[in-house]
């Protein structure tokens, strides 16, 4: 009876090994389709913010390597009696909003916190009535990434944690066309000390 359990004992591991690898390529197989996603939108000339010239030349968009570091799991607080608000834009007009929630998570050993947003104009739509937007910043902007920042696009969450994957961290349409756009600006509340090393880069994204 030893050597059945014996061979168990040594299948055990890899059979782990195995599905964390199965789990790990899941989370890798979602952040690619978030590339390829992205990139068919900026080819698609009814869908594109790249107009003339940069439309011609675009080819794909610079990504930092995934890295699963930057996908995290948060606690997830819900705001309660959340109040209206207007959230400026790049042209100077302003949006509504809702504060719906804060994203608590830890990142390099230090704790960071975001708000999530609900746009009450879209929370109208039966399409994105579960839809939140996360705006952030960091310290990778002005050099790696878009001065404004960049946006994650979040669902409402069942319990009272959500992952953010900042590896699906993707920048404005105002990055990429100033004029045409109007895009909102990062809350100050949402400034995170740290470089975020994952989703878009801001690179000559026209010449490859």
């Amino acid at each position: 009876m030893k050597k059945p359990i014996l061979f168990l004992l040594l299948l055990f591991p890899i059979f782990m090994f195995s599905q964390k690898n199965k789990h790990i390529s899941k989370e890798i197989q979602e952040i690619k389709k978030f590339q390829s996603d992205l990139n068919r939108e900026y080819l698609d000339p009814k869908e594109t913010p790249l107009r003339d010239d940069n439309f011609a030349k675009f080819k794909y968009h610079p990504f930092f390597p995934i890295d699963l570091k930057y996908r995290v799991t948060a606690k997830f607080t819900k705001t309660e009696n959340p109040q209206p608000f207007d959230l400026p834009t790049s042209s100077g007009k302003s949006k509504s909003y809702q504060e719906f929630g804060t994203a608590t998570f830890t990142l390099n050993g230090k704790m960071h916190a975001l708000k999530i947003y609900q746009s009450l104009d879209l929370m109208k739509m039966e399409k994105y009535k579960d839809h939140l937007f996360l705006p952030f910043r960091d310290e990778t902007n002005n050099k790696e990434t878009y001065g404004g920042g960049k946006y994650i696009d979040l669902t409402i969450p069942e319990g009272d944690t959500i992952i953010l994957d900042f590896n699906q961290s993707y920048q404005p349409f105002c990055a990429y066309n100033a004029h045409n756009y109007s895009c909102p600006i990062v809350p100050g509340e949402n400034k995170l000390a740290v470089e975020i090393r994952a989703g878009v880069m801001y690179e000559d994204i026209y010449h490859h």
